[in-house]
C-alpha cells in the first residue's frame, strides 16, 4: 500500500542532475529520449508532500500514467495485474510512481483526499501517488495514454518507455498471454542485462490534458 511518508536514501547529485533540478520551475523539455539523463521535475503527491525525481538517484524508478475512469486502465486494476507489477517492482527494489495528468474538470481528474481513498480501494502498491494538473511533467515526457510506462535505471537514464504490454486491449482474458514489457524491463536490469524491448506502443485512453 501507499505510505503517507516513506524515506529513501539520498545520494549526491551529479552535475547533470544538479542542472536539470534548476529547471523543475521552468518549461521541461518536451519528450524524454531513451539512454539520455531523464528530465528531473518536482510534484505533489495526494497528501501534500513534495516528491523530485531527483531524490530517487540511485534506484529504480517505474512511472505509470493513471487515469481511474480509463476502460484500459481498468483492465489492469481490476484484474490485480497492475498492483502485481507494482508489488513485483518494489520488491526488486525500485521506486514506483504513479502519476495523474488529467485536468481539473475531466476524467480522472482528483484532489488528494479522493486519490487517498481510491488506492485504498484498489490496494495500490505505489511509492507515491502524484498530482500533475498542470500537465507539465506529463507533456514533458511525451505521455499519450493511460497507461503509459517509463523506466529509468539507477544513473538516471530513461531505459523505457511505451505500453505495459503488448495486448493493447481492454479485455482482462488477454493479460495471462501477454509479456509484461515492465516487469521483463527490470528483470534484465537486476540481472545487469541491456532492456532487450527498450520502446513499444503505448496503449490506452488519450491523457487528459489541461487545454
Amino acid at each position: 500500500m501507499i505510505r503517507r511518508a516513506p524515506i529513501f536514501y539520498k545520494t549526491a547529485l551529479t552535475s547533470i542532475a544538479a542542472v536539470a533540478t534548476i529547471s523543475v520551475a521552468m518549461p521541461l523539455t518536451a519528450a524524454q529520449k531513451n539512454g539520455a539523463v531523464a528530465q528531473d521535475f518536482k510534484l505533489t503527491d495526494m497528501y501534500g508532500k513534495t516528491v523530485q525525481l531527483s531524490d530517487f538517484r540511485g534506484k529504480t524508478v517505474v512511472m505509470e500514467w493513471h487515469n481511474p475512469g480509463c476502460p484500459f486502465v481498468v483492465k489492469h486494476y481490476d484484474s490485480g495485474n497492475m498492483q502485481a507489477t507494482q508489488a513485483a517492482a518494489r520488491k526488486q527494489g525500485a521506486v514506483w510512481l504513479t502519476i495523474n495528468s488529467g485536468a481539473q474538470g475531466k476524467q480522472g481528474y482528483m484532489k488528494g483526499p479522493e486519490a487517498q481513498k481510491l488506492t485504498k480501494e484498489q490496494g495500490m502498491n505505489s511509492d507515491h501517488y502524484l498530482l500533475d494538473v498542470k500537465g507539465v511533467v506529463g507533456k514533458a515526457y511525451a505521455a499519450k495514454t493511460t497507461p503509459h510506462m517509463y523506466i529509468i535505471d539507477g544513473s538516471g537514464k530513461l531505459v523505457y518507455q511505451g505500453g505495459i504490454d503488448d495486448k493493447p486491449t481492454a479485455n482482462k482474458a488477454d493479460i495471462k498471454v501477454a509479456r509484461n514489457h515492465v516487469t521483463a524491463a527490470l528483470t534484465e536490469l537486476n540481472a545487469g542485462k541491456s532492456v532487450s524491448v527498450a520502446q513499444s506502443r503505448p496503449y490506452g485512453c488519450s491523457v487528459k490534458y489541461a487545454s
